[in-house]
């Protein structure tokens, strides 16, 4: 990996955390569904990963948080394994933005927000209301910290469940399909707080159907099917010049 591919697209040098999986396995039963997965997402970049449905994608993601503990493997931040720390130590240093938002309908958008920094960082109710606040305002909505969840649009709670993530103050952010319940139009505002993130210099792993998104932000793809890793790279040699028969169908049904 290059400097400048190490490097945030703000030209800051690599900082933070980088993550890593070796030759990961997971069964469920008989269903083989990673079969050796390997991967290295430097500090201050970000990965696409790509692939048709039940290629083991968003397993990929909850084995690296943990949610799932592989059958054989490693996962490593900055090049040390975590797989024998406890869970939920990990989990703070870990953001995790799902398909669906996750959010609780009875509480305000803050009080969706302060939970998690009253309960798991310690915070007083102040402190947490103020960084809700603050993050809130970084995805464009402090103006609806009062509301309930269920008066905001799809993509506006999903934004919700960004600032949730970041106001944790992670190292490194998971975003597993965090557009593919939207609605179209709604789409666009996700996207654009992620390629921010992005831009800042966090660590990011995404799965994503969007195309798009993935050849613009981020700084290498990976196409996964059947469980493996196929194929890994820069988005121009990843979207422009497939090497696998394999990748070269799974493009032209989406592009």
């Amino acid at each position: 990996m290059t400097q400048q591919t190490q490097e945030s697209r703000t030209g800051r040098p690599a900082e933070g955390v980088g993550v890593a999986t070796r030759d990961i396995h997971l069964s469920f039963g008989s269903n083989h569904v990673l079969r050796g997965v390997d991967l290295d997402v430097p500090a201050a970049s970000t990965a696409c990963v790509i692939g048709p449905s039940g290629s083991g994608k968003s397993t990929l993601l909850r084995v690296v948080n943990r949610l799932l503990e592989p059958d054989s493997g490693d996962v490593l931040f900055d090049g040390r394994s975590v797989l024998k720390d406890d869970p939920d130590v990990l989990r703070q240093r870990v953001g995790m933005v799902f398909q669906h938002f996750n959010l609780f309908p009875h509480k305000t958008v803050r009080a969706n927000i302060t939970l998690g920094l009253t309960r798991l960082k310690g915070l007083s109710k102040d402190e947490a209301a103020e960084r809700a606040l603050v993050h809130l305002d970084r995805v464009g909505l402090a103006h609806k910290a009062d509301v309930r969840p269920g008066t905001l649009s799809g993509g506006q709670q999903q934004r919700v469940a960004i600032a949730r993530a970041l106001a944790m103050e992670p190292e490194v952010m998971l975003f597993d399909e965090a557009t593919s319940a939207l609605d179209p139009e709604l789409v666009k505002g996700v996207l654009a707080t992620m390629a921010d993130l992005a831009a800042e210099g966090m660590t990011m792993l995404v799965v994503t159907h969007e195309m798009g998104f993935a050849r613009s932000v981020a700084q290498q793809v990976l196409f996964m099917d059947q469980g493996r890793v196929l194929e890994a790279g820069e988005p121009g040699a990843v979207f422009e010049a497939p090497r696998t028969e394999r990748l070269q169908r799974f493009l032209s049904q989406v592009l």
